[in-house]
């Protein structure tokens, strides 16, 4: 425990304890940064769609243990000054020591510490944390601490908005400050009378789904306007709004058009030009459901719907229905999700200061509105000894070092509006958590979806929890506690004992959660007993981010407090090119279950060609689940992650940031159990998405051709008898037995193909031969008769532009990015094949009018050229540059033989992947449900509720 001495207090408060701190990591004596080797890189980082040039700093310096991802992530977001000029940073050493400067001084200043030797320790201690990857602040830290820009520390933001035009403006400019800075902001309009209540002056209110569309018009064009990244935000209604159900279908709906625009062949890809006039994209929707509209689910009763402005019930539904209602929303595309009020507001520290309505765009931070909250992140994997026991008492010392100077930070912290100012200075919420749990879990032997692993998981959540609050309590004794306490003094105690009755009902499995639980109950202890006297200084302590780009500055396996994602792994290496790795994790898991040496090689080499354990040598079945992941062949069930989190929520003062993941043949039933079973074990809030429930694609025209048919049969009587005209039959025209033909080979979604298309000797495409999947195989003989098919039609005379026109912008998986430097992006392997034929065999004008351009020609028309100069220049050059006498069959790449280019598709696949999702891809088969990064175009990964890319470490819109 921190020991205390005399320290003079601030403003007159007289004789306050200082704090006493203890050296832990760092050696008297010794700088934390020369227990450090370091190493000069440079780093270049590209885009992969066209290859240019996102980010280059050479000479950075950085400790050898760090990966390059690492490296390049830190040195491209977070290092300050303008690139190229002596003012940019350019080692890790000048980023800590700007952030750990300003805390270490602040501290200082504010009497946190006993002696100026106290705040050295602190200071160095900080150091050797933040430089050995042991846990990171949040990114907006590391953004804006020590610069001359505004001091904000905060990623999480809760605004407020009441029932006047005046309110709603005020929401609109204070979310696009905090857009414009990176970071997100939630908001309940409950307040916002509905559109079934009247106005002061008489006429129909036009209620909040309405006002939300100028916001989320807002937050597109702030996103689009150079940001750190997207603007990210969350929106809340109560379940006993009378629009709750124009709420729960509001992105439903939209979803519906972007299928009917996609379908009619408009641009709504990421980033497309069309995507605009979509409506209500730009922010994550949540229905707040109370214990009573949950209670009348279960009974199937009536539910009533009550005015804004009088409070009377002015509606009643079916909540039964209404709940299938979200239900069947989200099965759809993922929204609403669900905040269980009843239960957050039951754990709420200062209800005497107002109710908790809303959350942050991640739904981990709920508190006060009009509040934020900065968070940091205990990398969990650096506890674990060499023995594999979890290092009980660094782990309680760095989460003391990690809430001083958290809290500190809130002394010297800028807001971006003064009322969120002066609630976070008031109320002083704090957020730390944790990364990496799925890696310490696998690495110890224990399956996610297990009872051990939960035990582990509950009772390191408990340890930091009760260390936070014993460390805030402490500082409160020093500095004060925060200025709310004393109006909630009753109902802080309360809570504080209800996480301690938690502790004590855990149930152990296991000599490691045993160890932790028993540190836990001590700590809880010390809690109770010191905050009785001193209070509290923060009203908020713990939560459980998505760790996105912060988890890839500490190298962490995985995030928050997602499982693995995969057991293969995509990493970067010093002097450029990439390798495949097995998670570090296994070898330690089969040493921790019993296997010898031989057997781990053995069962490493298996899951490295395959990229699962299934079937692998040696390794025994019972086992297997210990290898589960988040993806791939074993993945973990969906109420398998709802249980995790159902195991730590007692144990946060916020609530956790994850997504539970559906397959794609998940029904509407099983939404309604997830969010059952989400408010009965006790969630503070959930969302669940279902595998490609937001990929539109191609409607039926059954019900048209029936209607046609119909109709047709209703209005036979009345028709004359049609004159009869005999019609001329087309003839086929064959191809010669020796023609000129080109081979093509192509990647989409990271599937390879091969397109072989014959021509006539005066020119004009006669045969198409598609390849993709291997031979044998049913999608191999269904490209092989589409193939056929179309070189019929072909043959007899259907224009080429006909296909072109029908086929494009068809969307099935396999999709995404291409490695045709003309095609970057393709809705399905149809829609690539087509627009490459349209290429290669229309004239400019065919291809212009059916909006099928090169790359060069898009150019050319971005900056205000006629494309068609340059069509004419490339047709020009390809005619000189053709051989007089071409001989058939020009194979541009790729084997000659069909079932040795089916044979090599999967190595190829692993070896041009460029992050782990696509190596897992290539593994095993599937297509990963994953957005584009816009910033490099590589494929991301989950990370909590959000996105990450490996690549560049830029998030979907969380830290």
């Amino acid at each position: 425990m921190t020991e205390t001495t005399g320290a003079t207090g601030r403003k007159g408060k007289g004789k306050r304890s200082g704090l006493k701190i203890e050296r832990i990591f760092t050696t008297p004596g010794v700088h934390p940064y020369d227990e450090v080797e370091w190493e000069r890189r440079d780093v270049v980082m590209t885009n992969w769609r066209d290859g240019s040039v996102n980010f280059e700093q050479r000479g950075v310096e950085f400790p050898a243990s760090w990966s390059i991802n690492a490296t390049q992530i830190v040195a491209s977001k977070y290092f300050r000054g303008a690139v190229g000029t002596p003012e940019r940073e350019w080692s890790l050493k000048q980023l800590v020591d700007r952030v750990a400067g300003m805390y270490t001084e602040t501290g200082k200043a504010n009497g946190y510490f006993a002696s100026d030797d106290d705040a050295e320790i602190f200071d160095h201690e900080l150091k050797y944390a933040l430089v050995q990857q042991l846990f990171s602040f949040n990114s907006p830290v590391w953004f804006n601490v020590g610069t001359a820009s505004k001091q904000q520390v905060s990623a999480c933001f809760i605004l407020s908005v009441d029932d006047t035009m005046e309110s709603i403006l005020d929401w609109y400019k204070e979310e696009g400050i905090i857009f414009k800075g990176g970071s997100g902001a939630g908001v309940n309009l409950s307040r916002i009378r509905s559109s079934q209540e009247l106005l002061s002056s008489g006429g129909t209110a036009s209620g909040p789904v309405s006002f939300m569309r100028g916001a989320d018009a807002s937050a597109g064009t702030i996103k689009s306007g150079g940001a750190t990244r997207r603007a990210a935000k969350m929106v809340v209604l109560d379940v006993d709004h009378p629009d709750i159900g124009e709420f729960v279908a509001t992105k439903a709906r939209e979803e519906h058009k972007i299928r009917a625009l996609r379908d009619a062949g408009f641009d709504v890809d990421l980033g497309g030009s069309d995507i605009v006039s979509v409506q209500y994209q730009n922010a994550n929707n949540s229905v707040r459901v109370s214990d009573t509209f949950m209670r009348a689910v279960e009974a199937g009763a009536e539910f009533g719907l009550t005015s804004r402005t009088s409070g009377e019930v002015i509606a009643t539904v079916d909540a039964k229905e209404l709940f299938h209602q979200m239900a069947k929303a989200a099965w759809e595309c993922a929204d609403p999700g669900l905040q269980y009020d009843d239960t957050i507001n039951d754990w709420h520290t200062t209800p005497e200061s107002g109710r908790i309505s809303a959350s942050n765009p991640c739904s981990e931070y709920v508190h006060l509105d009009n509040s934020s909250c900065n968070l940091a992140s205990i990398n969990l994997l650096k506890f674990l000894t060499p023995e594999d026991a979890f290092d009980v008492d660094k782990f309680v010392k760095l989460t003391e070092l990690v809430i001083t100077a958290m809290d500190i930070s809130i002394t010297f912290a800028d807001f971006p509006t003064e009322k969120i100012g002066e609630t976070t200075r008031a109320f002083r919420q704090l957020g730390i958590g944790y990364a990496n749990l799925g890696a310490l879990l696998m690495a110890t032997g224990h399956a996610y979806d297990s009872d051990g692993g939960r035990a582990v998981a509950a009772a390191i959540t408990s340890l930091m929890t009760g260390t936070a609050y014993r460390r805030s309590a402490e500082v409160a004794g020093v500095v004060g506690p925060y200025d709310g306490y004393a109006k909630n003094v009753d109902s802080h105690k309360r809570v504080m004992r209800k996480h301690a009755a938690a502790n004590d009902d855990l149930r152990t499995i296991g000599a490691m959660d045993a160890d932790i639980h028993a540190a836990a109950t001590k700590e809880w202890q010390s809690c109770l007993r010191i905050g009785e006297k001193n209070g509290w200084r923060n009203a908020q302590a713990s939560l459980l981010a998505p760790t996105g780009t912060i988890g890839f500055m500490m190298d962490c396996d995985t995030t928050g407090i997602e499982p693995d994602f995969s057991l293969v792994k995509f990493k970067k290496l010093v002097g450029g090119g990439s390798m495949q790795i097995v998670n570090q994790a296994i070898p330690r898991a089969l040493k921790n279950l019993g296997y010898q040496q031989e057997q781990i090689e053995a069962i490493v080499e298996f899951i490295s060609e395959n990229g699962h354990v299934v079937d692998a040598p040696g390794l025994r079945p019972e086992h297997y689940e210990v290898f589960d992941c988040a993806m791939g062949k074993r993945y973990i069930k969906p109420m398998g992650h709802v249980e995790m989190m159902a195991a730590v929520q007692p144990f946060l003062s916020g609530a956790i940031s994850k997504t539970v993941n559906v397959p794609e043949e998940a029904t509407v039933e099983d939404f309604e159990h997830i969010y059952y079973e989400g408010w009965r074990l006790g969630l503070k809030a959930l969302a669940v998405y279902r595998d490609n429930c937001k990929v539109g694609q191609p409607l039926s025209t059954g019900k048209t051709e029936d209607s046609e048919k119909t109709a047709g049969a209703d209005t036979a009587e009345k028709r004359p008898e049609p004159e009869v005209i005999e019609v001329n039959r087309p003839v086929r025209r064959r191809l010669p037995k020796k023609r000129p033909s080109q081979t093509v080979s192509f990647t989409v979604g990271g599937a390879e193909g091969y397109i072989t298309a014959g021509s006539y000797p005066d020119d004009g495409l006669g045969e198409v031969f598609m390849k993709l999947g291997k031979q044998g195989s049913t999608l191999a003989g269904v490209m092989d008769a589409f193939s056929i098919a179309i070189s019929i039609a072909l043959q007899y005379g259907v224009p080429l532009e006909t296909y072109v026109e029908k086929f494009t912008n068809m969307r099935f998986e396999p999709a995404g990015m291409t490695d045709d430097p003309d095609i970057r992006m393709a809705q399905s392997v149809v829609d690539y094949i087509f627009r490459r034929l349209a290429l290669d065999y229309l004239s400019y004008e065919e291809r212009s009018a059916l909006g099928v351009l090169s790359a060069e020609e898009r150019r050319a028309q971005a900056a205000g050229e006629d494309p068609s100069q340059v069509a004419a220049q490339v047709e020009s050059y390809a005619q000189s540059a053709a051989p007089a006498n071409a001989e058939a069959d020009q194979v541009t790449d790729g084997p000659a033989n069909p079932a040795e280019r089916a044979s090599s598709t999967a190595t190829r696949a692993v070896e041009e992947a460029r992050t782990s999702t696509e190596i897992l891809e290539a593994k095993q088969g599937f297509m990963a449900d994953a957005p584009l990064c816009v910033t490099c175009g590589t494929k991301m990964r989950p990370s909590g509720s959000c996105y990450a890319c490996e690549g560049c470490g830029s998030t979907s819109g969380c830290s």
